[in-house]
């Protein structure tokens, strides 16, 4: 297999040499090593970083690399959300590409349905939140929808507790002005 350049595509090369060593048979204990020799830049430097017991590891490698380079399946949901190129518009490529980015968000093979679903869904309820409340709430970290759910929730009961302290210390302000004795006109003015 050649080494990678630094023109190289990361992904694309570890696709061809993943396709490459399955064709020559190579025993998959001997990816990591191979595939270690081969990168070049910062996919080398990510290699280089691993602790000892982690680069025999292929999977340990490849996530590492990926991760490095900031390939990560966060990277790939921006990516699918995001408003594409006028060139991405032809039909044909605009879904290719859409299945392309979806399969590296959500490998296919790995996928709980149900905690996507949650995922997507507390995104967008994320998104369309108040903007007081959506930083509220993304300081809190939810990790699901019922979580996020919850701190808005308490958000609003704290925010309307405090409206009502502000309603009631104001008003308790006016009826003692209006419980206190008026004074008639002062015979120095």
């Amino acid at each position: 297999m050649q080494q990678m350049t630094h023109e190289d595509n990361v992904e694309a090369y570890i696709e061809s040499f993943e396709r490459m060593v399955i064709q020559l048979g190579l025993d998959r204990l001997q990816w990591a090593s191979q595939l270690g020799s081969l990168v070049v830049g910062k996919a080398q430097a990510a290699y280089q970083a691993l602790p000892r017991e982690d680069v025999c590891d292929y999977d340990k490698v490849k996530a590492a690399i990926l991760h490095h380079l900031e390939l990560t399946p966060e990277h790939y949901w921006k990516l699918f959300w995001a408003r594409k190129s006028k060139e991405d518009h032809e039909p044909q490529n605009l879904i290719q590409l859409l299945k392309d980015l979806m399969d590296k968000w959500v490998p296919p093979r790995k996928v709980d349905w149900a905690a996507l679903a949650d995922q997507i869904l507390l995104k967008q309820f994320m998104k369309d939140l108040e903007e007081d409340t959506q930083l509220w709430v993304h300081r809190h970290l939810p990790r699901t929808a019922t979580e996020a759910l919850r701190i808005v929730e308490a958000f609003v009961a704290s925010e309307g507790e405090a409206l009502r302290e502000k309603t009631y210390r104001s008003s308790a302000t006016t009826s003692k002005k209006e419980d206190e004795p008026q004074r008639g006109p002062s015979r120095y003015t």
